[in-house]
């Protein structure tokens, strides 16, 4: 599973990626609206690579690590995850999310990332509606969603505060592949 766009490559996380992911994952600022504390042990993240892992073998999709070609470093991730635990009454479904390091933000890799996730979505695995969701507060992911062209339906609680439920049906979606 390898996708590319102008300036990334979107891989499956492999062990590897540990330090980065712990980088990413260990980032206050990162995890501002994520709504879980921060990683404090480098193991952890080797667990979180672990969990994603399984999700490929046990749903055939999951977060795909975002390496910047130019540097060659793992940047973040990004990509679908099949949501097994119900969130905001749906289950079973395609949830686009996105993560990345500071040094990274402003460049348009989120919508790049997201662009290319979107078309695998839609063209690759024949999805019908993908959904997401961010933080209310969190103006940045809520604008990249929104020019993704996901249309807010809901909103709902999580412990953290209120969330902006997300979805995108098939026939909304217009690829931007000229766009990475």
């Amino acid at each position: 599973m390898k996708i590319e766009t102008k300036r990334l490559v979107l891989r499956k996380p492999e062990d590897t990626d540990v330090e980065r992911i712990f980088l990413l994952d260990s980032n206050p600022e990162v995890m501002k609206y994520i709504g879980v504390p921060v990683l404090t042990d480098i193991n952890e993240s080797r667990n979180v690579i672990r969990m994603i892992q399984k999700q490929y073998e046990e749903n055939g999709v999951g977060r795909l690590g975002v390496v910047e070609k130019e540097s060659g470093q793992l940047i973040g991730w990004s990509g679908l995850k099949l949501l097994t635990h119900e969130t905001n009454g749906y289950q079973n479904v395609l949830e686009l999310g996105y993560r990345f390091l500071p040094e990274s933000w402003g460049k348009g890799y989120a919508v790049e990332a997201g662009i290319a996730s979107l078309d695998y979505g839609f063209n690759d695995l024949n999805a019908e509606v993908i959904y997401a969701y961010a933080h209310s507060e969190h103006q940045v992911s809520n604008h990249i969603l929104r020019k993704l062209g996901f249309e807010k339906t809901s909103e709902f609680e999580e412990p953290d505060g209120i969330c902006f439920w997300y979805e995108l049906k098939r026939e909304k979606y217009k690829s931007n592949e000229n766009d990475y």
